[in-house]
């Protein structure tokens, strides 16, 4: 294919144009051109420091020097994408010398530190005497429902009651057993002594209410049966005679061991069963003859 040929008439070259006739402006008076440049005084230049010796080739990235901030979770860094960068937060330099800060959680009743230092210098003391006053508080009501109701610690005074129990005897009285049960014959009883129930006496039950009892000669007879008794010596025994007498309804008849030292029911009667403290459960000193009745 072929291009079709030119007209003859078309110019081979373009002229110039004038320069007055190109301008879109009219054409003015030429302006002035100074002969020389006066130089700039020195106190109206302006100061510039710390320039840099060329500029970047490129701006500098908004984030460029900020901390990095990993994502909150991977869902978040998984939506970020493979490629995508973390979004990152500005930390000034403040607060990256003061490290992370994190609040203290104060546990139900604890006292703030400020309350503390303000606290009177006598609250320390008086906390402390209140607790002892609580523990001996408690201590007295326990010790009072105890012998009130379940034991007692008596002390044997004279030998009316030897070889079985000597002076001096610790005891441990047992005073929930005739509660929930009665006086049997051979038991080992504290009791009020009847002619004076400000005074105590300790005693072996000899016979119950409506027994017949008797004593000739020293032996000890109950319901016309001879009283074993194995546990006095020979030199304990007496050689009296008492009875014989039944024993009324709610009364009963007790003895020393100690038979010709004892004051018992030969001499002031038979002992009402609310008279009887309790039953003597345990010698608990001296250590050495400690024992469990």
């Amino acid at each position: 294919m072929s291009l079709p040929p030119l007209p003859e008439e078309a110019p081979d070259s373009i002229a110039p144009l004038d320069a007055a006739a190109a301008s879109p402006l009219p054409a003015g008076p030429p302006l002035p051109v100074p002969s020389h440049v006066e130089p700039v005084p020195p106190s109206a230049a302006h100061t510039v420091t710390d320039a840099p010796d060329s500029l970047p080739s490129e701006p500098p990235s908004p984030l460029e020097g900020q901390a990095d901030v990993a994502p909150e979770s991977p869902a978040a860094a998984d939506a970020l994408g493979p490629d995508a960068t973390a979004p990152e937060i500005p930390v000034t330099a403040g607060a990256a010398a003061a490290g992370p800060v994190t609040e203290t959680p104060q546990a139900d009743g604890m006292v703030p530190a400020a309350a503390v230092a303000t606290a009177p210098w006598w609250s320390g003391w008086w906390d402390e005497f209140m607790a002892w006053v609580r523990v001996f508080t408690s201590a007295a009501v326990y010790a009072t429902l105890i012998v009130t109701f379940l034991f007692q610690v008596a002390r044997v005074d004279g030998q009316s009651m030897a070889p079985t129990l000597e002076d001096r005897d610790r005891l441990i009285v047992n005073k929930l057993a005739y509660r929930v049960g009665e006086p049997q014959r051979g038991d080992i009883v504290m009791l009020y002594y009847p002619l004076d129930p400000d005074k105590s006496y300790v005693k072996r039950v000899i016979a119950e209410e409506g027994d017949m009892v008797r004593v000739v000669e020293g032996q000890v007879f109950v319901n016309d049966v001879p009283l074993p008794d194995d546990q006095i010596p020979p030199e304990y025994r007496s050689h009296d005679d008492w009875g014989p007498q039944v024993i009324p309804e709610g009364y009963y008849f007790v003895m020393g061991d100690h038979r010709n030292n004892s004051s018992d029911s030969r001499h002031w009667g038979f002992v009402p069963k609310k008279y009887i403290i309790g039953r003597v459960q345990v010698r608990w000193w001296p250590i050495p003859t400690a024992t469990i009745f």
